[in-house]
């Protein structure tokens, strides 16, 4: 077992494990830390807690000290300083006639490179742009282009449902996200409902896709003869959620609904369909 700290550079940001070397460290502390971009200005979100040596890449790298309010002044300049910067390259962007958009701009908190996050269609030419920086800034440059579901994730915003986006308030990675899951949920397949504010296919798709799954796997298919408590009859609808079972009894001409536990009881449901 090894003693670890979870941090977090970012809000939503992924969380990176660090040992906590001597320093008694808590859940929102915030502490020094080096990183393979530098020496960085991290919030302790996971306390110090003893993990398996397979759950993490070993060795870890130990935490420098815990922040005291002179490197949280420092981090607030550094974040005046990237507005600054961000001015800069749009107006450097538009001087190299460059096809691209300029996102997010980011200081490490040693202030020994900035990093420029930027999307474009394709790959663009922008060693000219690096020099100009390079020239006014005075350190390392690097210049980093994301796609649009980062995007998103760094600018924020107000998703369909009325509530901030999920990438940009909680979720620390993206999650592969298909249409099969729209299908699975019975939802429109309409772009404009299953996108989010990236264009992309939204992430709370993926949330229940695993109880859908379940569901499929216990309840008959639609169009399926089945028997029932009031004889035989013809699947015509399902409410996956519930557990709910639509049944058509040709004889009776109705439509008789039946929970899946019930249908058990009855022996009702095909043997593959419980397994």
């Amino acid at each position: 077992m090894v003693e670890v700290v979870g941090v977090r550079f970012k809000q939503a940001g992924k969380i990176y494990y660090f040992d906590p070397d001597t320093y008694q460290i808590t859940d929102d502390d915030y502490v020094i830390v080096e990183t393979v971009r530098g020496i960085e200005f991290g919030k302790v979100v996971i306390s110090s807690k003893q993990v398996d040596e397979e759950d993490i890449v070993l060795p870890l790298k130990k935490v420098i000290r815990i922040a005291d309010e002179k490197d949280k002044l420092v981090v607030t300049e550094n974040k005046q300083n990237a507005k600054e910067a961000f001015n800069v390259c749009s107006d450097k962007i538009i001087q190299h006639k460059l096809d691209m958009k300029l996102v997010d701009v980011e200081y490490t908190f040693d202030r020994n490179k900035v990093i420029f996050y930027f999307t474009a269609d394709g790959r663009v030419d922008f060693r000219n742009l690096v020099k100009d920086l390079a020239s006014v800034f005075k350190t390392r440059i690097e210049l980093r282009q994301i796609g649009v579901r980062d995007e998103a994730k760094m600018l924020g915003g107000i998703g369909p449902c009325g509530r901030m986006l999920c990438c940009s308030t909680f979720l620390g990675d993206f999650e592969p996200v298909s249409i099969k899951m729209a299908k699975d949920q019975n939802l429109s397949l309409n772009p404009a409902k299953i996108s989010g504010l990236c264009g992309r296919l939204m992430c709370c798709l993926k949330y229940e896709n695993d109880d859908y799954e379940t569901a499929k796997k216990e309840l008959p298919d639609i169009g399926e003869d089945i028997r029932t408590p009031q004889g035989p009859g013809k699947v015509v609808g399902l409410n996956i959620l519930e557990r709910v079972i639509q049944i058509e009894i040709p004889d009776q001409e109705r439509v008789i609904e039946y929970t899946l536990e019930e249908l058990i009881q009855e022996g009702a449901v095909p043997t593959q369909a419980t397994e």
